[in-house]
């Protein structure tokens, strides 16, 4: 019935628009949000460590579920867990507008993340099930210009409802779009699932991979409150090293395992998401970081902030596919190296700021920013998928975005901790507190600097000369940012 109603022909591209659009609404999440973190913290007066976990524990849920969530989906349905998972995304959602208070708002968050992490792997696998090979790779760069547009018009969204409606509503605005995915996909999406005879979750690396992350993220953001040396914070870096290792040690010896460990033999592989994590970790303590810096130092409002990062996030859609070309033709090390050595470049430029500086001293750093996350995005992903054998391409492709997930939920941490450092001494010297911020972010984006130069070094020493992503009928790439 639902083949006659759409057209046999037509039906694949209206299943691409079923996931595209949640894909879309998931994608603006990441970025929506930054912008509206001033005026979240201001409404419900919570700490700077409450607001981390704002966008943190979104982040974390996503990274540490996202490769369970490709496997329940081959196992019991593709269609099934990303109808869920758009279920559980649009509820979260309203209940992240109703939060009246940090707790609330944080779970809610983290029940997002949940959501995001059964609909990201499944919408990837539902494209390659529907489409023939001949047509998969222009379903596919749709699908990864959706991301990235949607990346990249979240900060003047976000202001714009902020500022003229509410924080509230850039949550609200999901349900309404969600019952709709949730209707266009029942008609859209024809069922399928991986029908091999091995079919396994691997319980295990899921729990020991989720205790490790959390336990880390969770002693990077508490710690300068609670004290490095603190019982609980000591035992939370022991108990991240414990679970950390026996991660390691299970999916060594898994039959089925959810990390693929055989993968990390290939130094090109290993690379390419080394610098994918190291870029994410960099990256978002910017976005963050700078976000508060506009509003609560410079003054500026919601939109004029989510405007001010305009230069960085258009470069992401007009420059990206042209990396991807230039990746084809030149191989992905170079544009690797150069796009990380650009983004170090604005770290620097950005470290420079005053809390009298014009939008002029920030406009240098989001072009060279935006250039260098551009530069570096498409050649990395060409680059790791095109060092996996075709047959492990999709487990490449989870791979790839799990550790780009790790590294932002690291990075708010890890920048927010050195930031707080910072902010300490200099108030201890009797700095006021926006001088004492400056500090703190200045150390931040020296440190952030290091993170980003260091994965220039690693795309260096790693990636193969001429590494090109490889056609096929299971090769899936992954979203631009």
């Amino acid at each position: 019935m639902r083949g006659r109603l759409l057209g046999e022909e037509n039906r694949k591209w209206w299943t691409l628009a079923a996931v595209a659009v949640p894909l879309f609404m998931v994608m603006l999440d990441d970025t929506v949000v930054n912008v509206a973190l001033p005026t979240i913290q201001k409404d419900l007066g919570i700490e700077v460590t409450a607001l981390e976990w704002v966008v943190t524990g979104y982040a974390l849920s996503f990274a540490v579920l996202m490769l369970s969530g490709g496997k329940v989906a081959d196992m019991v349905g593709r269609r099934r867990v990303f109808m869920a998972g758009l279920v559980i995304f649009t509820l979260a959602s309203l209940l992240c507008g109703l939060a009246g208070n940090a707790e609330l708002l944080i779970s809610a968050r983290v029940l997002q993340g949940v959501g995001s992490a059964c609909m990201m792997p499944a919408s990837l696998s539902i494209i390659v099930a529907t489409f023939p090979p001949r047509e998969r790779g222009t379903a596919l760069g749709i699908w990864a210009g959706v991301s990235a547009t949607a990346l990249a018009v979240g900060p003047l969204v976000g202001g714009l409802i902020t500022e003229h409606i509410g924080w509230n509503w850039i949550f609200f605005i999901n349900v309404p779009v969600g019952i709709l995915g949730l209707v266009f996909a029942r008609l859209a999406i024809a069922e399928s699932k991986d029908t091999s005879k091995e079919q396994r979750l691997d319980l295990p690396g899921l729990l020991t991979s989720a205790i490790a992350l959390f336990g880390l993220v969770f002693a990077l953001i508490e710690a300068n409150s609670r004290g490095w040396t603190s019982p609980l914070i000591l035992g939370l870096f022991g108990l991240t090293l414990v679970s950390g290792t026996a991660f390691v040690v299970l999916e060594l010896r898994q039959r089925l395992p959810m990390f693929d460990m055989t993968l990390l033999h290939n130094p090109t592989f290993v690379g390419a998401n080394t610098v994918a994590l190291l870029l994410q970790l960099s990256m978002f303590g910017v976005f963050f970081f700078i976000s508060l810096f506009m509003q609560d130092v410079l003054g500026y409002s919601a939109v004029h902030a989510g405007a001010a990062f305009l230069p960085m996030t258009v470069l992401l859609i007009f420059v990206a596919p042209a990396a991807g070309k230039a990746s084809d033709r030149l191989g992905s090390r170079w544009l690797m190296v150069g796009g990380m050595a650009l983004f170090t470049c604005a770290l620097l430029v950005f470290a420079q700021l005053q809390p009298d500086s014009s939008y002029l001293a920030l406009l240098p750093g989001m072009v060279l920013g935006g250039f260098g996350i551009a530069v570096t995005m498409t050649p990395m992903t060409a680059a790791a998928l095109g060092s996996v054998p075709v047959d492990k391409a999709g487990v490449g492709s989870g791979m790839l975005n799990t550790f780009r997930q790790v590294g932002g939920s690291l990075g708010i941490a890890v920048m927010g901790a050195i930031l707080a450092n910072g902010a300490s001494a200099a108030l201890a010297d009797g700095a006021t507190d926006v001088d004492a911020f400056m500090n703190g972010l200045h150390h931040a984006l020296y440190a952030g600097s290091l993170v980003a130069f260091a994965g220039a070094a690693v795309a260096l020493v790693t990636i193969g000369g001429h590494t090109r992503s490889r056609p096929g009928p299971e090769s899936i790439p992954v979203a631009a940012a």
